[in-house]
């Protein structure tokens, strides 16, 4: 399973990056704008740190703008891939991106497994379906997951499904018992899966222990 991290912070990113444990980077509009700095310059740099796929967003409303504002996206650097709503205007955008331009989509806030395979028939490279969202309703994410995983398999769907905006150590272990292609997790989440306060206690016994060994 693929790890991509969620954020804009181009310094968070290259801390990830430096554990060569990183496989990615989404943005959205919130975390571009939390970040103070112009939309290109964030993704740019960003594109930059890591040579993983890049998702930024394009926030048209119709076919043709979702379309045109993709193309701009894209042409910021090679390994951009560009977020693209769940909507039918957004569906239909990604077959003309994904088909004649050679532009790889990641759809967003897909919320049901019919959503997420309506995606994966459009030819989308990726697909996020917001695992935090669905929680915050006390819809089970974890059965939701495991669906659009059986909808790619029976079909042979080529589409990468994204477990998107994990907060909890749980949602991982949800995406890693699913067979999700890739999660999307910020800073604190993904330096927290490092950790546990058996390993501390070990290592602290052992550094203290020794000590005690003649040298």
């Amino acid at each position: 399973m693929k790890i991509f991290l969620d954020t804009a912070d181009a310094e968070t990113v290259r801390k990830a990056q430096a554990t060569g444990l990183l496989d990615g980077v989404t943005t959205n509009p919130t975390k571009v704008a939390q970040s103070g700095r112009k939309f290109r310059e964030v993704v740019a740099e960003i594109c930059g740190i890591t040579p993983g796929p890049v998702s930024a967003e394009a926030m048209g409303e119709t076919a043709e703008q979702l379309i045109a504002e993709a193309q701009q996206i894209a042409a910021i650097a090679p390994n951009v891939v560009v977020k693209i709503p769940m909507t039918m205007a957004g569906l239909t955008a990604v077959g003309v991106l994904e088909g004649e331009k050679n532009i790889r989509v990641n759809v967003t806030m897909a919320f049901s497994s019919t959503q997420a395979y309506l995606a994966m028939k459009a030819g989308a490279s990726y697909v996020s379906i917001v695992l935090s969202r669905l929680d915050a309703i006390a819809n089970e994410s974890d059965i939701l997951i495991e669906d659009a995983v059986t909808v790619k398999q029976n079909f042979g769907f080529l589409t990468e499904i994204i477990g998107a905006s994990l907060k909890t150590q749980n949602h991982v272990l949800s995406c890693l018992r699913a067979g999700v292609d890739v999660v999307t997790i910020p800073e604190g989440l993904f330096f927290q899966m490092f950790e546990h306060p058996l390993t501390d206690a070990a290592l602290a016994q052992f550094a203290e222990d020794w000590e005690k060994v003649p040298k």
